[in-house]
């Protein structure tokens, strides 16, 4: 693939996760884990409106639904990983200028269901019952 076949967005996502694997080169165990911890909340307070909101009220629910994952970042999404590994993400409507944040789980998350499930979920607003849900979804994927 050429790099034109990436748009702006799609770059400057692959630069930021470059950036990440750069910053955390020789770093490790608590240090690690703590710098990791500290761009994912950075990562959530540089968005705005709906995007934080989300991103903000989704943190609150993987911390207390599965303390076990660590926040970090991926792509410069706010990310929660097992042993370095992905199991969620949050994925701004503004990163690649879409109409909804997406919160999304990767195959580490095993939310298997049969022959078909999702892995990715729009999010338009937070309430109650997408709260409950997700609380639902981190619990399974934890």
């Amino acid at each position: 693939m050429s790099e034109d076949s990436f748009s702006a967005s799609e770059r400057a996502a692959m630069k930021q996760r470059a950036e990440e694997l750069r910053a955390a080169k020789g770093v490790k165990g608590a240090a690690k884990k703590a710098k990791e911890f500290d761009a994912c909340l950075e990562a959530i307070s540089g968005l705005e409106g709906l995007d934080r909101l989300i991103a903000e009220r989704f943190h609150v629910v993987v911390t207390e639904e599965a303390p076990n994952l660590d926040p970090k970042t991926w792509y410069g999404f706010p990310s929660y990983a097992r042993e370095g590994k992905v199991v969620t993400f949050v994925q701004p409507a503004s990163k690649f200028d879409t109409r909804y944040t997406s919160i999304g789980f990767n195959e580490d998350a095993h939310l298997d269901d049969g022959a078909m499930w999702a892995t990715s979920f729009a999010v338009v607003d937070w309430n109650d019952e997408v709260e409950q849900t997700l609380r639902e979804l981190v619990r399974k994927a934890a």
